[in-house]
């Protein structure tokens, strides 16, 4: 299927968490519009290929695997991890150019990347680097949503932390003022996205902090540092310190809460997602509960935007000439489409060119 320059296809993707792949599971998963099925073969070795039998087109993700190889259970051809049939039942030669299409995966900080594109230039160097992740002094419990729409608006969603007043007001805004008294202190535009920090000061603590702290009445001042990166990675730091004491000044003030907050949008079709993410803290990590908590309050937040992202998908359905007119706060999310504009349309020429 064509996509009509609609992805960045040479980019690494999030396919999956490595726990989706437990107990021999075929993961059958769309991206960037290709089934895909995603296993974990007998060696250990994550595999990940075209979710159709080149025979008869029967999803492989029905077969069986077979050390790191996958059988189709239709008429039992085998299929090596680089795609390659090497086996048919019945039949001794095997033409050379029966095959799938195979792509490179690595797994990386507990999930799986999938490269969709060119693999001469899957370099897993370019998987953005997030010690947290993978850092014991933070914990955190991963999660899983489905979008029916497009990954931008998503990406548009979290560009701007001023929605967090009006859709989160009960959840992660704690209150309207939020949208009325802090700015972006900084936008800062990069080559892979943009980085954004704004400031909310002597304010009460949001309703999903006050969960997990036992000093809720105390006022905070608040600190997000947000950057999105191409092609739909966000990455979100938070701090919480006691209000008045010098935190907008670099000072380390006792009492301090840090969350860092992982989200991964990954196209499954031009108007549906895979939305990955994790909610991670650095403070009573003995307190299994802190993680389960905070990770319920952020699923009721994401579902509070899910149910607007998906009214606008519902809006450019039926309306795909839907003009939209920028305000102040755009200028994030704006520079990001126009670079990820021009990063697919540079890949384009180079493919016609070739």
């Amino acid at each position: 299927m064509s996509d009509d320059g609609i992805f960045l296809r040479n980019s690494w993707y999030v396919a999956a968490w490595n726990h989706e792949l437990i107990d021999g599971r075929k993961l059958a998963r769309t991206i960037l519009e290709k089934p895909v099925v995603i296993y974990r073969g007998a060696s250990g070795r994550v595999v990940a290929l075209d979710d159709r039998c080149c025979h008869r087109a029967a999803p492989l993700s029905m077969g069986r695997i077979e050390g790191d190889d996958i059988r189709c259970m239709y008429h039992g051809m085998k299929f090596e991890p680089g795609g390659k049939c090497i086996q048919i039942p019945g039949q001794d030669i095997i033409p050379a150019k029966l095959g799938v299409r195979s792509y490179p995966v690595v797994e990386r900080y507990n999930l799986i990347w999938i490269w969709m594109g060119d693999v001469e230039k899957a370099d897993p160097n370019l998987i953005v680097d997030y010690p947290p992740l993978a850092d014991p002094k933070w914990r955190g419990l991963p999660g899983y949503m489905h979008y029916q729409a497009n990954w931008l608006l998503i990406v548009d969603n979290l560009s701007d932390f001023a929605h967090l007043a009006f859709v989160h007001t009960h959840t992660l805004g704690g209150s309207e003022e939020y949208a009325y008294k802090t700015k972006p202190v900084a936008i800062e535009k990069l080559d892979d996205g943009f980085r954004v920090e704004r400031w909310h000061m002597n304010a009460d603590p949001p309703p999903y902090h006050c969960k997990v702290i036992p000093n809720r009445a105390d006022k905070i001042d608040r600190r997000n540092i947000g950057r999105m990166l191409i092609p739909g990675i966000f990455l979100l730091d938070t701090m919480f310190a006691p209000a008045g004491q010098g935190a907008e000044k670099g000072v380390l003030v006792p009492g301090t809460r840090q969350y860092r907050n992982a989200q991964f949008m990954t196209p499954e079709t031009r108007s549906t997602t895979h939305f990955f993410w994790n909610y991670l803290h650095d403070f009573d990590l003995d307190n299994p509960n802190i993680a389960l908590s905070l990770r319920n309050s952020l699923e009721e937040a994401f579902h509070e935007d899910l149910a607007i992202i998906e009214a606008q998908q519902k809006v450019f359905d039926a309306d795909p000439k839907t003009q939209l007119l920028a305000i102040g706060s755009d200028a994030a999310l704006t520079y990001f489409r126009w670079l990820l504009a021009r990063r697919i349309e540079a890949e384009g020429s180079a493919v016609r060119a070739a």
